[in-house]
């Protein structure tokens, strides 16, 4: 499974965004697709997922409200819409996939539990 990553930029803060993400390869109809991110001199951690089947979102806490993840109907891409941009959402954004149903929010928010990593695209949201 290849994942790549578009849609990032430099935004003022209250911006809105809308990060993509393709996967391709050996895709499934089941498992789970998530964003993390990881600004500078800061550990990667985790922003959303979501789950096939069934399509349950997870949305971390530090962005709930303001972010929100959706996927198209092949299941092969997936979104993440960020309204009302902060500065401290500056990262580089990378999407996650496996084959596996997580169906906790432990387990979609561990990077451990991805086996597929795009390459990440740069989100700036200046003041």
């Amino acid at each position: 499974v290849q994942l790549q990553a578009s849609g990032g930029g430099l935004v003022q803060a209250g911006d809105s965004l809308r990060l993509s993400c393709v996967a391709s390869g050996r895709t499934s109809s089941s498992g789970t697709m998530g964003w993390f991110r990881q600004a500078p001199g800061k550990d990667r951690e985790f922003v959303a997922a979501i789950t096939w089947p069934g399509g349950r979102t997870y949305v971390a806490d530090s962005v709930k409200g303001r972010f929100t993840i959706s996927s198209n109907s092949a299941k092969n891409t997936v979104f993440l819409q960020m309204n009302s941009l902060k500065p401290e959402d500056t990262a580089v954004y990378y999407c996650a996939a496996d084959r596996r149903t997580y169906i906790t929010s432990d387990s979609v928010s561990r990077d451990g539990s991805y086996d597929y990593w795009g390459q990440g695209t740069q989100v700036t949201v200046s003041s």
